[in-house]
């Protein structure tokens, strides 16, 4: 992607604060924090538009991959939207295509781009498996 995301190109627009100790010594989020958004806001949108407690079910996603690309500086306490979409369904694995928009004048400016992989694997043996039913249903819709 060589231009600025659009917030109309993600259906899933899931809020995300930042915190004080996202900042670093430079006064801006760090790098690293911007990994937590991503799982932060997959997740959370997963436990809730499936109404089921993700970390309960017999097959888990775990994140297989993840990259970002940053384009503008974010700091505390700034308000934030992660944008989820789905890149590629495939039988065991998800692979999300994210941004990370700042609000800013009740307007959304594109801060990062990223990549998430989820494998899903047995909850016990750790083996991949099926996506589960529950996580498909509301992931599909996703796809691009």
């Amino acid at each position: 992607m060589t231009t600025a995301p659009e917030a109309t190109d993600y259906p899933v627009l899931w809020p995300v604060p930042t915190r004080w100790a996202d900042n670093d010594h430079y006064g801006h989020v760090n790098n690293v924090a911007y990994y937590s958004f991503f799982d932060t806001a997959v997740n959370g949108w997963l436990m809730s538009a499936t109404g089921t407690d993700i970390r309960e079910l017999d097959a888990v996603g775990v994140v297989a991959e993840t990259s970002c690309r940053f384009l503008a500086q974010l700091s505390f306490p700034d308000e934030l939207r992660v944008g989820i979409a789905v890149e590629k369904l495939g039988t065991s694995s998800i692979v999300y295509s994210l941004a990370v928009f700042r609000v800013h004048q009740d307007q959304l400016v594109a801060a990062a781009t990223g990549r998430f992989v989820h494998v899903y694997v047995d909850s016990a043996t750790r083996r991949p498996v099926p996506i589960p039913p529950d996580i498909r249903a509301v992931v599909e819709p996703l796809t691009a």
